[in-house]
């Protein structure tokens, strides 16, 4: 059996590059280390690491010790705060979750949990996926609700040995413009339409994507303003600062803008929550991420109107 200390060992030798750093980082000696890592080789039968002038390389079996050292420390952080919790008065549950998303899904999921679980103390921590993964994948939050656009889910389709990506609904992206915009009353718009218009950019992240389609549709996106809330952003196209590509759940719907469906190829993004493996998750994480698809379900169904965007008459 491999030995977990050992696999500690070999992880701060392939952090450090040496033999002589990696017992500094963890006060043993280079004696001490060397006898661990030749432990190691024995008990696997196969060399992890090479020592030479440069430092030290790790073989191939030695680099998927270190993934799988890895994995096994955020497992056992894992653990560790589930058994503190359990020696708190109250439970406690950490959801991660970007802005848009939480301000749409959260509210009515959060209510039904709540309802079920009174005595759980909850935290919202507003975080972009980027972030949130890591969150969950060391213990900071249980939970987090994610997006991706045309590229793969944040954690790969097939998600991997400690978390898992649950998808739960599209969330298509909206053209929102000036209500005096000559294309407002139309049902729906080609991106092509919008060749000669100054953009106002939502999320500075959406800007890739749109010029991205931009392309497809065969112009050059020309920037207006850049923010990093979609909110916002739609304040400054009622404002005529420009139009502006935002997702159906952040649609605001200030008094001076209009929505208009994009045509085909129509852009989404694809929201979804980053879980904990199955053998990480505990009761009150699964009831969470049931009210989450519950909400997300709902809202799939609903239409622009609905969610606060007075959308666009036909002229």
């Amino acid at each position: 059996m491999i030995d977990v200390q050992r696999l500690r060992v070999l992880r701060a030798v392939a952090e450090h590059g040496s033999f002589n750093k990696a017992a500094g980082a963890l006060l043993l000696t280079p004696s001490a280390v060397s006898q661990h890592i030749a432990v190691l080789e024995r008990t696997l039968g196969h060399p992890v690491a090479v020592r030479s002038t440069r430092g030290v390389t790790l073989t191939e079996p030695g680099r998927l010790l270190v993934e799988a050292a890895e994995t096994i420390s955020a497992e056992l952080d894992q653990v560790r705060r589930a058994i503190d919790r359990l020696a708190q008065e109250r439970p406690r549950l950490a959801v991660a979750t970007f802005t848009s998303g939480g301000r749409h899904l959260l509210p009515a999921a959060l209510s039904r949990f709540v309802q079920a679980h009174p005595e759980v103390e909850l935290t919202v921590l507003e975080s972009e996926p980027e972030e949130a993964v890591p969150m969950v994948r060391g213990g900071a939050a249980d939970l987090a609700l994610a997006y991706h656009f045309d590229g793969p889910p944040p954690v790969g389709p097939g998600g991997s040995r400690d978390l898992a990506w649950q998808p739960l609904m599209e969330d298509p992206l909206w053209v929102v413009l000036p209500r005096g915009h000559r294309l407002a009353g139309r049902s729906s718009v080609g991106l092509g339409e919008l060749a000669a218009d100054r953009w106002v950019l939502g999320c500075l992240k959406t800007e890739a994507f749109l010029r991205r389609y931009a392309e497809l549709a065969g112009f050059d996106l020309r920037v207006g303003a850049s923010t990093t809330d979609y909110f916002f952003a739609q304040t400054l196209v009622a404002a005529e600062v420009g139009v502006s590509l935002v997702p159906q759940v952040a649609l605001a719907g200030p008094a001076g803008a209009v929505s208009v469906r994009v045509e085909p190829p129509r852009p989404a993004r694809h929201i979804g929550l980053v879980l904990p493996g199955r053998r990480r998750m505990n009761p009150c994480t699964a009831a969470l991420a049931e009210a989450l698809a519950a909400a997300a379900t709902a809202a799939s169904t609903s239409t622009p109107t609905q969610i606060g965007t007075r959308a666009a008459a036909p002229r």
